[in-house]
C-alpha cells in the first residue's frame, strides 16, 4: 500500500486512538489498534516486553531517526466528539495527537528516503516513564530522537526542566496537645516551608526554566505520623545532591525517600538538528517558535541516556493538557503531519556522514 494517505487514513489513526481509554498502566488495547495501523502503513511492528509499539521503517543503512510518542493518559475520559474543526477527547493533545502525526509522517517520509525511520508508542509516561526507561535499557541510541509533545504546529521544543521528587515521613512519640513537645504534622509543614526557603521564587522577569521551584503535592497525617510529598521542577546544572543535604540537615527528624529524579534537558538552537527541523517549520507556516518547557518529558529519560540530539515536536496547545476542555484542531494536526514528513528527509541529511574520500595507496607514495 501506498505510503501516502488521505486525510481520512490520518483521521482514522487519530480518532481512533482517542477513542480507546488508555489511562497510564491500561495501554493494551490501544496499543493493538496503534500496531494494526502502522502495519497497515507499512511498518515492521513489534511490541516489547513492557507493552511499547514499536514500528520500523525506510533505509536500514541511513541514519536512524526516532520517534517516541506516549500511548497513555491522566485518568479520566472526556467524550469524544468532532465540532467546528476540533476533535474533543482525553489524549487528543497529550499525547496521540503527536503521536498519529508521527506514525502518518513517518510513513511518508520512509517512501521518499529518509533512512531509517522508528516510531514507538511509550506506556507509562504520564507516571514514572516505564516505557521510556526500558526503551533505554534494550535499544541502541539513534542518530536523532524527536518526542511527541504538544508544541504547536508551527513551534519546536529544544528543552525541559527536570525533576526531584520527594517524600518526608517523621513520627513523634505521642503527647497531649497542650505540652510543648514537637507535633510530627508541624515538622512536615515547617520541613515544606524549609524547601521554599531553600528555593526561592524566581526574580521577576527572570526565565522560569533557568530557576527550580517546589509544589506541595500531599501533607497527611496528625499528631503521632505526617507524611509530605514534594515536587521540585530542577533546571540544567542544578545540584540535587547538595540540595538534598541541606533538605534532610533541616529534616533530621524524620526520613527523606527519593520517588524521582530527572534531569534537565536542552538541546542547543544551532545543532544540525533544530536547523534542520526548524526550516520545515518555516517553510510549512511561514514562522518557526523555539522553546523550552517548564515541565519534564521522556526526552529527559532518554536524550541524556543516549547522548544524543533531541527535540519535541507535535500539534496542539499543552495548556489544554490533562484538562476537561482537551481537544485539537484537526487542520493544526493535517499540518503538524505535513510540516514532519517535509522535515524527516531534512533531518536525515543532516545527519548523514560525508563519504570518506579515498587517498593514493600509501605504498604507491614510497620513493
Amino acid at each position: 500500500m501506498s505510503a501516502d494517505r488521505t486525510p481520512v487514513e490520518e483521521m482514522r489513526t487519530l480518532r481512533g486512538l482517542v477513542e480507546i481509554p488508555s489511562p497510564s498502566g491500561a495501554e493494551a488495547e490501544a496499543g493493538a489498534f496503534l500496531a494494526t495501523r502502522m502495519a497497515a502503513l507499512g511498518y515492521d511492528v513489534r511490541t516489547d516486553a513492557v507493552g511499547n509499539v514499536i514500528g520500523e521503517t525506510g533505509d536500514p543503512a541511513g541514519p536512524v531517526i526516532m520517534m517516541v510518542g506516549h500511548l497513555d493518559t491522566v485518568p479520566g475520559t472526556l467524550p469524544v466528539r468532532e465540532s467546528g474543526g476540533l476533535l474533543f477527547g482525553r489524549g487528543t493533545v497529550d499525547a496521540k495527537g503527536p503521536l498519529a502525526t508521527m506514525v502518518h509522517a513517518g510513513a511518508r517520509a520512509a517512501a521518499s528516503g529518509c533512512g531509517r525511520v522508528v516510531v514507538v508508542g511509550a506506556v507509562e509516561e504520564e507516571a514514572a516513564s516505564r516505557g521510556a526507561r526500558h526503551l533505554a535499557a534494550t535499544l541502541d541510541a539513534p542518530d536523532a530522537l524527536l518526542i511527541g509533545e504538544p508544541s504547536g504546529a508551527g513551534a519546536v521544543v529544544v528543552g525541559y526542566r527536570g525533576v526531584l521528587r520527594f517524600h518526608y515521613d517523621v513520627r513523634r512519640p505521642p503527647a497531649h496537645t497542650s505540652s510543648p513537645a514537637e507535633r510530627a504534622v508541624e515538622l512536615a509543614g515547617d520541613l515544606w516551608q524549609t524547601v521554599r526557603t531553600l528555593l526561592p521564587p524566581a526574580p521577576e522577569g527572570a526565565p522560569l526554566f533557568d530557576h527550580a521551584s517546589p509544589a506541595l503535592l500531599a501533607l497527611d497525617g496528625g499528631l503521632t505520623h505526617a507524611r509530605a510529598e514534594i515536587s521540585c521542577r530542577i533546571p540544567r546544572g542544578f545540584d540535587t545532591a547538595r540540595f538534598l543535604d541541606e533538605v534532610r540537615a533541616h529534616g533530621a527528624g524524620g526520613e527523606i525517600t527519593v520517588a524521582e529524579r530527572v534531569p534537565a534537558v536542552r538541546t542547543g538552537r544551532g545543532t544540525p538538528l533544530v536547523r534542520a527541523f526548524a526550516g520545515a517549520v518555516r517553510r510549512r507556516t511561514g514562522a518557526v517558535s523555539v522553546k523550552v518547557k517548564l515541565g519534564t518529558s521522556d526526552m529527559n529519560i532518554l536524550a541524556p541516556h543516549w547522548d544524543v540530539p533531541a527535540l519535541a515536536y507535535g500539534p496542539g496547545d499543552s495548556r489544554l493538557d490533562h484538562t476537561d476542555e482537551e481537544h485539537i484542531p484537526v487542520a493544526e494536526y493535517l499540518l503538524a503531519v505535513d510540516v514532519l514528513a517535509e522535515a524527516l528527509p531534512d533531518i536525515a541529511r543532516s545527519l548523514a556522514r560525508p563519504a570518506r574520500v579515498a587517498g593514493p595507496d600509501p605504498e604507491e607514495r614510497r620513493p
